[in-house]
């Protein structure tokens, strides 16, 4: 009997993972990325768009999951 819990379809269900071989600091983006399964320069350029005009209130996310995360 296995431990590891299956989704549906059977699949094992993804888990959040810093991406630090496609880091560029922490590895948050292309963590996103991978989750995601899209292109990582696509995140980067949300979260500076995010952190210019929400005032760095995505900074302070990408803070908080990188000390967080792994």
């Amino acid at each position: 009997m296995s431990n590891i819990t299956t989704g549906p379809g059977g699949k094992p269900p993804r888990q959040f993972r810093l991406d630090k071989a496609d880091a560029k600091l922490a590895g948050v983006c292309g963590g996103i990325a991978n989750y995601f399964n899209i292109d990582p320069m696509v995140v980067r350029l949300i979260f500076v768009a995010g952190t210019l005009f929400g005032f760095g209130s995505l900074l302070i996310v990408y803070i908080v999951i990188a000390l967080l995360a792994d």
